[in-house]
């Protein structure tokens, strides 16, 4: 496994904070943009608050990218080293054509191992969304060491968490067609597709920024992201074969854990947040009323439950 390296050579993006809000004045903390070789990947990733302030993992979804933690980066940054990198195949990651990369679970995970290691990242609280909760989890189960606190919003573990919205992409897990996998295509891959993801469940659908679903609709349209998609898709159906060493994960660890989660998400419902306290009975479920991307509706309501939450159980690296 290839070891990470550093694209910056200047100083670093603590110390860059403390001199713009001593020269301006401003104490909202200042979030930078970086990328770092982990795994033979490019990988980017957006990042804010002191070097040495306990760290907080950011792990987006599909079809999404750091960006979505962008309100979000600045309310935790004040208290926490914040890293939030784009996850392999999504954002502004590069994946060189040569490096041959496999698009599966197992080699996301495995690509953050490096990336966290490069960064020298020892101790973390994980925030996992979605794709980033199977990504996570895989994580925390390979070094529950290194894992000081979860909140999962809208990450599921348990059958039960699976909603209708499934439907044609188990299809697709029962049999891996052309014709399958073009229905997927059509149907999910679009603008229309990434934009009912962020506004289905949302009493104010207008509300939601719409540069959010653009941008991720644009970068699904880069040449072969589309293929790259349909592969992950295809694959998550590991995450469901993993859900029970997941849970015996939680009830062996049992990791201080928040479960805040958007409760008319189609794709992970409700059923899912509240399951987490049959393996963790100490674990703090919340429900808001908002859909799957539930941080851009309630991210000051998030924001809040974390520091909360992280505070609550003394994080610390």
């Amino acid at each position: 496994m290839s070891q990470a390296r550093s694209a910056q050579t200047n100083k670093s993006p603590a110390s860059g904070l403390k001199a713009v809000q001593q020269s301006s004045g401003y104490s909202v903390p200042v979030m930078s943009v970086h990328k770092v070789d982990a795994d033979g990947v490019r990988v980017f990733y957006r990042a804010a608050g002191d070097a040495e302030a306990p760290v907080v993992l950011l792990l987006h979804g599909f079809p999404a990218s750091s960006f979505m933690f962008r309100e979000l980066i600045p309310r935790l940054a004040s208290d926490y080293r914040v890293i939030a990198p784009d996850l392999p195949g999504f954002g502004f990651t590069e994946v060189p054509e040569g490096r041959e990369y496999t698009y599966s679970f197992e080699r996301l995970a495995a690509t953050l191992n490096v990336f966290t290691q490069g960064l020298k990242i020892r101790r973390y609280a994980l925030y996992v969304f979605d794709y980033g909760a199977p990504t996570g989890f895989r994580l925390a189960m390979a070094h529950p060491e290194r894992v000081t606190a979860i909140i999962s919003q809208n990450g599921n573990a348990y059958e039960e968490g699976l909603g209708d919205a499934w439907a044609p992409i188990r299809k697709y897990w029962a049999e891996a067609s052309p014709e399958n996998r073009e229905v997927l295509r059509q149907n999910i891959l679009n603008f229309e597709g990434t934009r009912w993801q962020y506004t289905h469940g949302v009493s104010q659908p207008d509300s939601v920024p719409p540069e959010s679903y653009t941008l991720d609709a644009a970068l699904l349209e880069r040449p072969g992201n589309k293929d790259i998609q349909l592969d992950l898709f295809r694959d998550y159906a590991s995450n469901v074969k993993l859900y029970p060493a997941f849970q015996d994960y939680f009830r062996k660890a049992q990791p201080p854990f928040l479960a805040i989660w958007g409760k008319n998400d189609p794709f992970f419902l409700s059923a899912g947040a509240e399951a987490f306290r049959r393996d963790m009975p100490a674990a703090t479920v919340t429900l808001l009323d908002t859909g799957h991307f539930a941080l851009e509706t309630h991210v000051t309501e998030i924001a809040a439950a974390m520091k909360e939450f992280l505070a609550a159980n003394e994080t610390s690296q």
